[in-house]
């Protein structure tokens, strides 16, 4: 193997100049040996594996052979299934690491797969199984059937936890049936090792990928389902919160190349760097060098070192930035060299320069693509605003303009379309930012104090100036009072406001921007709403209306605005609407879906009366208010017997007719202060108040089981029904809502065996059998 390594570096090192180039390398496993800088030298492949994994539209190939295994980046349209023995021809490319792009791939025919080997987290995490087919014991977190970003099939993502760490399990099947039951199973998984990377191909966690769900072998389900547990207050999810951290802590060394005092800073190492989370607020120097001990972790994607504690070497080492094309950053991966975190230079044109409270930014125009540079004010994110705002530095609009700092890429996955990703650049200091060229003095703005100068010419330059002032002033002032209106129409949407508050809202939103013209606003249903005087809805009046359309393309009304008012163009008012338009489109959606929301979570979908949830609230509050004044109420229980047999024999169609047939029946027998709702299935509960004594409720009982004195009609023909009644009386049979509502349905319960036994003596007598169209 030494021998073969060392002949490979002196091939690669280009030893001869006339030297015939090297032989295909047929043994995966001294393919594997390879290091990066040799296998970036592109070398030829010939070797034979067997199949691991295979994702046929993704082109995803894993092999191995023995101990050794590699990705393969196939090109090809194949079929391809785990344990096939292929014969790989390409070239070696570098990454994390390498890898074969290959030119040709034959199956050589089928066989077993390689033996899988048990891997920890450990493991798998330092890369000592990278490439091959292992096995882990694992416990589900999170099962769910994901979307293909660039892939025409969705895939199943797994969440599991390996010795105690989140893990990410690809599994190339797409039967959203198959995750029923996984959640907080304990698992063996065998399947294909691989990361998640950042643009520098650094390990960023782990990937598991796996053929099928038949490679996950279930150890233990779940001891609880997870859909039984009790709800838990939203205010109190943090009581189930528990993490062990065994995370270690790290040492690395290099230059500062940026920092924010008691925020981050960013080291480099040679063409390594690293964004640090550190509370230090030690005054740093750029360019020192620093030692750095903290934890790794990963955030938003990006490999990072958190909790960190700084020492200062006071030994200068400064990184020297090239200067790069936007595209040479924006490129990583296995596509070229990433530049995440590192101290760039990058050149461009000023597009616009914006102020804010807490940073400085420029956008720049650079190879046809909009950069941001950024720079963030000393302490003004904690509001430590003692010390003064540097002022910012003014560069021409249209200056080429040469800008230093880090490179913040904006997503983490390489492996994007065309592996272009976009980018900021954090700048360290004002003096980040120099002038290469000064703008052309031939350009917009000039042109534009030319003719300001031949008209200064022509007209008295005080009273232009003052008039031009005043007007652009009111025309601010006009436009930052019609956003702030805007700003709270959103909010008021957002917090689910009434609807016709809103659009009043939004039609004086309107006759403010048109210097005060009346706008009112016609709903479907009817509803006007806005100011429309009498007088305005004549014939003889130009109007102008804009409909207010729904996403789906269904009209919701229209807005209207009349001619009125000196200098009021149609043009003006037309574009008014469209805006206000849109605003109450947004209003109106926005409100049918907060109230169909609300009527989904407080009413039975079925029959339309109240769910579960919904009585017991009313229980919850009942028992609280009788409490305080000493009253008195009923619970009735009512199951509906045999229903099973009606879904049964003639179809669930027909049982859902039933139930509502019933519940129809029970609100005509109903006070309007009574409370009917579904618990579930084929039991019913009412809620009385004001409930004399118990004759009081049992009267109501009794209405209710008159509801089946008539039968009822069902598509299949007429059948008659029956049910089991229980009641409960506050606070005679509970005193609390677990108590009441067991009271209730014991009685109930009682009820119905007393029915069977009736039922069974009745089923003894020849002459009482029941047709086919009872059922009780």
């Amino acid at each position: 193997m030494r021998k073969l390594l060392a002949f490979l570096v002196m091939a690669v090192s280009g030893a001869g100049a006339s030297a015939a180039p090297p032989a295909p390398l047929t043994s995966l496993h001294a393919i594997t040996a390879l290091t990066n800088a040799q296998a970036s030298q592109r070398l030829p492949v010939n070797f034979e594996a067997t199949v691991i994994y295979y994702r046929s539209y993704g082109r995803e190939l894993f092999v191995q052979d023995g101990n050794a295994a590699i990705y393969v980046y196939n090109s090809q349209a194949l079929r391809l299934i785990p344990g096939d023995r292929i014969l790989v021809k390409g070239t070696t490319h570098e990454s994390f690491r390498p890898y074969i792009a290959s030119s040709e791939i034959d199956v050589e025919g089928h066989g077993a797969l390689p033996k899988p080997v048990p891997a920890t987290y450990e493991q798998m995490i330092r890369g000592e199984t990278d490439c091959r087919l292992v096995t882990v014991h694992a416990l589900i977190r999170s099962a769910d059937l994901v979307p293909g970003a660039n892939y025409p099939l969705p895939g199943i993502r797994l969440q599991v936890l390996v010795d105690g760490s989140s893990v990410d399990v690809d599994v190339n099947d797409s039967d959203e049936n198959k995750l029923k039951d996984l959640l907080d199973a304990e698992v063996e998984i065998t399947g294909a090792d691989s990361g998640h990377f950042d643009n520098k191909m650094e390990q960023t966690g782990i990937l598991l990928h796996v053929q099928t769900l038949n490679d996950i072998k279930i150890l233990k389900w779940a001891g609880t389902d997870p859909w039984s547990l009790p709800i838990t207050p939203i205010d109190r999810v943090i009581t189930g919160y528990r993490i062990v951290d065994q995370t270690q802590r790290m040492r690395i060394r290099g230059t500062i190349t940026y920092y924010h005092s008691g925020t981050a800073m960013v080291l480099q190492d040679g063409d390594r760097s690293l964004w640090v989370s550190t509370g230090t607020n030690e005054p740093m120097r750029l360019g020192d060098l620093v030692e750095v001990t903290g934890f790794p972790d990963i955030r938003n994607g990006f490999l990072t070192l958190t909790r960190a504690e700084v020492k200062d070497t006071m030994i200068s080492k400064p990184v020297a930035p090239a200067l790069f094309t936007w595209r040479e950053l924006a490129v990583g991966g296995n596509n070229g060299q990433g530049h995440g975190f590192d101290l760039v230079t990058i050149e461009g044109q000023v597009v616009a320069e914006v102020r804010e409270a807490t940073q400085d930014g420029y956008v720049l125009s650079t190879d046809g693509h909009l950069v941001s540079a950024v720079f963030s004010h000393p302490g003004a994110q904690w509001g430590q605003s003692s010390a003064p705002i540097v002022p910012m530095k003014e560069l021409p609009i249209g200056a080429r303009v040469r800008v230093t700092g880090i490179c913040i890429l904006s997503n983490p996955n390489p492996f994007n379309d065309n592996g272009e990703v976009a980018f900021d650049i954090y700048l360290r200091s004002p003096d980040d930012v120099s002038v290469v060229t000064q703008p052309p003095w031939l350009n917009v703005r000039h042109l534009v104090y030319l003719v300001s100068l031949l008209m200064i010419a022509l007209l008295a330059i005080g009273a232009r100036a003052w008039y031009t002032e005043h007007k652009s002033r009111r025309r601010t002032a006009v436009l930052a009072q019609i956003e702030r209106r805007r700003s709270y129409i959103l909010e008021d949407i957002n917090a689910s406001r009434p609807l016709s508050e809103i659009i009043e809202k939004i039609t004086a939103l309107v006759a403010f921007t048109l210097g005060g013209a009346p706008c009112w606003c016609q709903l479907v249903d009817g509803n006007e709403l806005g100011s429309c005087p009498e007088e305005l809805k004549g014939p003889a009046r130009q109007i102008v209306e804009h409909a207010i359309v729904a996403r789906n393309g269904l009209p919701l009304g229209t807005i209207y605005a009349p001619l009125v008012g000196r200098g009021l163009s149609e043009a003006r008012a037309r574009e008014a609407l469209a805006v206000a338009a849109e605003l109450a489109t947004l209003a109106i959606e926005t409100s049918r879906l907060y109230s169909d929301l609300v009527h989904r979570s407080e009413f039975d979908l079925l029959t339309d009366i109240y769910n579960r949830f919904s009585l017991e609230t009313s229980l919850d509050s009942l028992i609280h208010s009788a409490s305080q004044s000493a009253a008195i109420f009923g619970l009735i229980y009512i199951d509906l017997n045999e229903f099973k047999q009606v879904n049964d024999r003639y179809g669930h169609n027909a049982g859902d007719l039933y139930l509502q047939q019933v519940v129809a029946r029970m609100k005509h027998q109903l006070r309007p202060s009574d409370t009917l709702a579904r618990l579930g299935g084929d039991e019913l509960a009412v809620l009385v108040p004001s409930a004399r004594n118990r004759a009081a409720v049992m009267d109501i009982a009794l209405r209710l089981e008159c509801c089946f004195d008539d039968p009822f009609e069902l598509p299949s023909g007429p059948i008659r029904g029956s049910a089991s009644i229980g009641i409960a009386l506050y606070p005679e049979d509970g005193a609390t809502r677990d108590s009441i509502l067991s009271a209730a349905d014991a009685a109930m319960y009682a009820a119905k065996h007393d029915h069977r036994k009736l039922m069974q003596m009745l089923s003894a007598r020849p002459e009482a059998a029941l047709t086919s169209e009872t059922i009780k």
